[in-house]
C-alpha cells in the first residue's frame, strides 16, 4: 500500500509540475501611440459678388458665372462690366487633403430701401480639388432676378451669404 501511495504521490507531483510546463496563462506585448495634428481648414473672402450695372427695363435674370461673365435673359440690358465680380475665396488647409463646399441654398434678398430683388441658384468653380502648396481659389456665381422697371439705386444683400468648406 505504501508503494501505491508513493506512486500516486509521484504522479500528482509530476502532473502539477508538468502542467506549469505545458500551458502559458498569459502573454504581454508593448506598443506606442502617435497622432498627427493637421492644419485646420480655413476660408477667406477676397472679393464680394458684384453684378455691376444693369438697366432693368422689362426685367429678367442676370446669371453671373464664376468666371466673372454675365448673361442676361428677358428685357434686361447689361451695362458697364468693369466692376463685375463673382465672389472669390481662398481656401487653406492641410496639403494633399480634399474638401467639399456648401453654397447658400434657397433665395436671398438684395434691397434698396423698400425695393428688393432675389438672388439664388449659386454655382461654384474651384481651381484645384486638393489643397496644394498654396491656397485653393474658389469662385461663386449666382442668378439675380430683376423686376420690370426696378427702381434705380444700389442694392445690397440683407443678410450675409455664407460659403462653408469642410475636409472630406
Amino acid at each position: 500500500m505504501k508503494t501505491n501511495y508513493l506512486k500516486i504521490l509521484t504522479i500528482l507531483i509530476l502532473l502539477l509540475a508538468g502542467g506549469a510546463c505545458f500551458a502559458q496563462a498569459s502573454a504581454t506585448a508593448n506598443f506606442k501611440a502617435s497622432v498627427t495634428i493637421i492644419e485646420p481648414i480655413g476660408i477667406t473672402t477676397t472679393s464680394d459678388m458684384n453684378f455691376a450695372n444693369i438697366d432693368a427695363r422689362n426685367g429678367g435674370t442676370v446669371i453671373l458665372k464664376p468666371d466673372n461673365t454675365r448673361v442676361a435673359t428677358g428685357g434686361l440690358e447689361l451695362e458697364e462690366a468693369a466692376n463685375v465680380s463673382a465672389a472669390t475665396f481662398m481656401v487653406t488647409g492641410q496639403q494633399g487633403y480634399s474638401f467639399n463646399i456648401s453654397l447658400p441654398q434657397g433665395s436671398y434678398e438684395l434691397r434698396n430701401g423698400g425695393e428688393a430683388m432675389a438672388i439664388q441658384d449659386f454655382t461654384a468653380e474651384l481651381d484645384q480639388s486638393l489643397l496644394g502648396d498654396g491656397p485653393a481659389m474658389l469662385k461663386v456665381g449666382a442668378s439675380l432676378f430683376v423686376n420690370p422697371n426696378q427702381e434705380p439705386g444700389v442694392y445690397n444683400s440683407v443678410a450675409d451669404l455664407q460659403v462653408t468648406v469642410n475636409y472630406n
